[in-house]
């Protein structure tokens, strides 16, 4: 049994394995290294991410566009897992650029690795 001691909090979560589906079938997974917020800072960085959202609204008279669209989620998407994630076992570099890229090709993946997160946060364990 783990013995408890506040105000001791770690830098990342253990490693955990995201399992999502791939876009040709079957499973894809990836280990991911968390980085550690209390439930505070998890709300803090979602406010923040919902409050830049806001600020670049469309102007008057632009016609949508989904590519925008779906470009601009892959962007905020990306942005939000490299202020999550610490580390991965790809054989590609954690950087935004990267992100970006796995957002645009597998976003069950972003998906899942946000919703990991999101839990780990929130509730205090990753699970399997």
């Amino acid at each position: 049994m783990a013995s408890i001691k506040l105000g001791q909090r770690p830098k990342t979560f253990k490693p955990i394995v995201v399992t999502f589906p791939m876009p040709e079938g079957g499973d894809g997974t990836i280990e991911i290294t968390y980085q550690y917020r209390t439930r505070s800072e998890f709300g803090e960085l979602i406010d923040a991410i919902y409050k830049e959202a806001g600020q670049t609204p469309r102007a008057e008279g632009e016609e949508f566009s989904m590519k925008d669209l779906m470009e601009k989620t892959r962007d905020k998407n990306a942005d939000y897992l490299h202020k999550c994630i610490a580390a991965w076992n790809l054989d590609v570099d954690l950087s935004l650029e990267s992100l970006r890229q796995l957002a645009d090709e597998l976003p069950a993946a972003a998906s899942a690795i946000m919703d990991k997160y999101r839990s780990a946060a929130l509730e205090g364990r990753l699970g399997n």
